[in-house]
């Protein structure tokens, strides 16, 4: 087992990390904290192989953290700023992961450090993340009860859905449907990988977002808030579709 920290001052960045990690049987997570300095403490102690290390953290920096470390352990850097590549290289990185991260980039990374902490150890397999059949989506509908007629709808025309006190509106790429339906029933009827919940009022259909600033998704000339229970949950799906 290769034993990791992960150090970073998001709590979103450390639990998207710490789920990746989970899902590699060679990897053993030692350590997910946002302060650098208890990280390093860990690191002088001989308690981890592979630290995956945020640049810009208040306290003491990426930077600072691997020229302290000096080759104690070896490092992936994890940031949203390229400019910083370079710098990590000069002092022998395993690698260097921009943020978002998208899972099959982070197992690469994970690979190459594999074959330089534990040379002798057979390749990791190739990992390929399934891909979801479309066709389904194409052709799933749902039946929906409308004010005089039961309604079918497919999936793949709705953009968002909207939740009202007593109602809810179903936003297709045609038409606004309205339905006696409560948000939970109609959650529970749509499939996981294609709609997420995004705020006690809104549904989303992932692949129809056309872009996220904060926590404020764009949809046409819709802008969808994402609430804070659902915040979490929703840019982890996100950043795993992240190339």
């Amino acid at each position: 087992m290769i034993k990791c920290l992960v150090v970073d001052d998001e709590p979103l960045a450390l639990h998207i990390l710490e789920d990746y990690i989970s899902k590699i049987p060679f990897l053993q997570l030692v350590k997910a904290t946002t302060n650098p300095i208890e990280a390093l403490q860990l690191v002088q102690d001989g308690s981890a192989d592979l630290v995956f290390l945020d640049v810009q953290m208040p306290e003491l920096t990426g930077i600072q953290f691997l020229k302290i470390a000096n080759g104690k352990v070896k490092v992936i850097l994890t940031t949203a700023y390229s400019q910083y590549a370079l710098e990590g290289y000069e002092l022998d990185v395993v690698d260097y992961l921009l943020k978002p991260i998208a899972f099959d980039r982070f197992y690469k990374s994970v690979q190459k450090a594999q074959q330089i902490i534990q040379p002798s150890a057979s390749p990791a397999p190739v990992i390929k993340e399934e891909a979801a059949p479309q066709q389904d989506l194409l052709s799933d509908f749902i039946f929906v009860k409308t004010e005089h007629k039961i309604q079918k709808v497919y999936l793949n025309d709705i953009l968002f859905i909207e939740g009202l006190k007593d109602y809810i509106s179903i936003f297709t790429t045609a038409e606004r449907i309205i339905t006696l339906q409560i948000m939970k029933k109609m959650e529970e009827a749509l499939p996981e990988r294609h709609f997420i919940r995004v705020h006690k009022s809104y549904i989303v259909a992932i692949n129809k977002i056309d872009s996220i600033e904060r926590s404020r998704i764009w949809i046409k000339d819709k802008i969808i808030p994402v609430g804070d229970t659902y915040r979490e949950e929703f840019f982890k799906i996100i950043e795993a579709k992240n190339i």
